[in-house]
């Protein structure tokens, strides 16, 4: 009977951790973008998130990430989003969580933003 529930409390806490990264840091990082001038709109897959200075949150994805600026006056410029690993999903890996290392695949959480705070000089047109 011990040995039952030693092997079921196993299993359930194994299957609780699958899919760490998107459990514990989940499928977002709030970033915060500043403009000069201010009052730039910031664009993400082309939807209007906030207007400079602001924080938006942006999804993690695994593919290039990119945001635009735009400010009546001045030339749009697009930033790449960089990103690194995200840590959490070693648990997956040291769990044996192959599903949930997909998991966090599939939802982007296998990466986080990274730096999290992007300052964007603005050019005039001519």
């Amino acid at each position: 009977m011990k040995n039952k529930l030693s092997i079921v409390l196993s299993l359930s806490i194994t299957l609780s951790t699958t899919s760490c990264a998107t459990i514990f840091t989940g499928t977002q990082d709030p970033i915060a973008f500043t403009s000069n001038p201010e009052g730039a709109k910031v664009f993400h897959k082309g939807i209007e998130k906030c207007t400079t200075p602001c924080t938006t949150k942006i999804p993690r994805g695994l593919g290039k990430q990119m945001v635009t600026f735009e400010k009546e006056g001045f030339e749009k410029k697009e930033v790449k989003l960089t990103k690194t690993f995200n840590a959490v999903t070693l648990l997956n890996i040291i769990l044996g969580g192959a599903i949930g290392v997909g998991i966090d695949a599939a939802t982007g959480s296998l990466t986080k933003y990274s730096p999290k705070k992007y300052d964007v000089e603005l050019q005039a047109k001519p």
